[in-house]
């Protein structure tokens, strides 16, 4: 039987960088101690979320994947406690720059790097100031204990994105976050819209999902944040199996037999039905087939 421990991490994130980190790892090892195998972080952990803001000195904190310290850091984590790592990072890249996560297997590995393809822009949430859409194309890793597809935030919002990395092979999806209040309008609470969106990935492709989300009020120089924390696990059928509040920091975990899933997953059809043939609409913006 193959069974996998799944853990999310939720906190807060200051202008002190080291004691995120700190932090974070913190949370790393509590997940480990309750048995979690492969521990997913939030989205740019290390900082607050410097996107609320069009600000050029954040860019000086931007770093090349090559011999990342933060990455080094989370790799000898990774390899001390056995565990699967994705760990969010704002990567440089020449004249480029790139919202990434790096994926680290269970002997500290580090995989490679997947750059978030789909980048939000809006009131608080300045993205494509800072990051060019990523090059890198859905992909899927091989771990230790698991073959994961990994997204970042705002990719989580596109069912074509879960369902390539599902047809590419993945077992389990993950989606490290930062998502709260919309300072054009306070009363607008994407919570329960979130969580459902992700929940309809599982449920669709019938693998288990870890989202890992932000909490607290984060002020920058044009507006204010508050993260609104839910970070979660669902299961192959779309149900929420653990699940946080909008305020505490901490870890879940949730285990699944994936011999299990996958027998699921096989049996109920819906890879066997598809129409790739009839899904030409998909690969235009204005849903028009061309040449016909």
């Amino acid at each position: 039987m193959s069974t996998v421990t799944l853990a999310a991490t939720q906190m807060h994130c200051g202008d002190d960088f080291a004691a995120n980190l700190n932090r974070a790892e913190a949370l790393v090892r509590e997940a480990a101690a309750k048995g979690g195998q492969i521990i997913l972080l939030q989205e740019l952990f290390e900082t607050p979320y410097f996107c609320k803001d069009q600000d050029p000195d954040w860019f000086t904190d931007a770093r090349e994947f090559e011999n990342h310290p933060v990455l080094a850091r989370f790799s000898a984590l990774a390899a001390e406690l056995g565990v699967v790592l994705p760990v969010s990072y704002f990567e440089a890249a020449g004249p480029a720059h790139y919202n990434s996560v790096a994926i680290i297997d269970a002997d500290g590995a580090i995989l490679g790097t997947y750059r978030k393809s789909h980048i939000p822009q809006g009131p608080g949430y300045e993205e494509k100031f800072y990051f060019s859409p990523g090059d890198t194309g859905f992909r899927v890793w091989k771990t230790r204990f698991a073959t994961l597809g990994v997204g970042i935030c705002w990719d989580q919002w596109f069912p074509e994105a879960a369902r390539a990395m599902a047809l590419m092979g993945a077992e389990v999806l993950l989606y490290p976050t930062a998502i709260g209040s919309e300072p054009q309008d306070p009363t607008l609470d994407s919570l329960g819209h979130w969580q459902r969106v992700m929940q309809g990935h599982a449920g669709a492709n019938l693998m288990p999902l870890v989202a890992s989300n932000r909490v607290g009020s984060e002020q920058g120089k044009t507006c204010g944040l508050t993260f609104y924390g839910g970070s979660f696990i669902a299961d192959h059928t779309g149900a929420k199996v653990a699940e946080m509040d909008r305020e505490s920091e901490g870890v879940l975990t949730a285990t699944f037999n994936l011999d299990a899933v996958r027998a699921a997953r096989r049996a109920w059809g819906v890879f066997r039905d598809r129409r790739p043939d009839l899904y030409g609409t998909l690969s235009s913006l204005d849903g028009r087939l061309r040449g016909n």
